[in-house]
């Protein structure tokens, strides 16, 4: 099975303004790349993630969307908020200084992430001691119970 983050479907090749080859992928292209559903797609366009083209009717997709696509999907993977991979792709966009940027703005949320999580594990582990108390508490009263019945 081709790696789905870097699979080069067929695809049509569009002269750009400057003279160069740009490779173009439709949406079902993107969708079979990426292991998602056209509709998938169409809802990061509504969020402003992908900007695509449009020839008529149909959505032409550029190297840059599918790769504003990739990192939207790893973002989502990694519990990242739409807000926040917005905000990491438009940096990315920025330039000259959008690639430094966008590794420090991405550190910085993969550190809340980070203590996110280990919030949440501490949340577990005190839920889990609370239901091993109950569950304690639960047989003890049914051992009396089942010894005075």
């Amino acid at each position: 099975m081709p790696n789905r983050f870097t699979a080069n479907p067929p695809s049509e090749l569009s002269n750009s303004p400057q003279g160069w080859q740009q490779r173009t992928y439709s949406i079902s292209e993107l969708a079979r790349l990426f292991e998602v559903t056209p509709r998938t797609i169409r809802f990061y366009e509504q969020e402003g993630l992908l900007a695509p083209q449009r020839r008529g009717q149909t959505r032409v997709y550029t190297d840059k969307d599918r790769v504003r696509l990739k990192l939207t999907l790893r973002g989502k993977r990694l519990g990242f908020t739409l807000a926040e991979i917005r905000e990491v792709v438009e940096l990315y966009d920025a330039m000259p200084d959008g690639n430094l940027r966008q590794l420090n703005r991405m550190l910085e949320i993969l550190a809340e992430k980070r203590q996110e999580l280990r919030r949440r594990l501490e949340d577990i582990r005190l839920m889990q001691s609370e239901l091993d108390d109950v569950e304690e508490r639960c047989r003890e009263v049914l051992e009396n119970l089942k010894a005075t019945s």
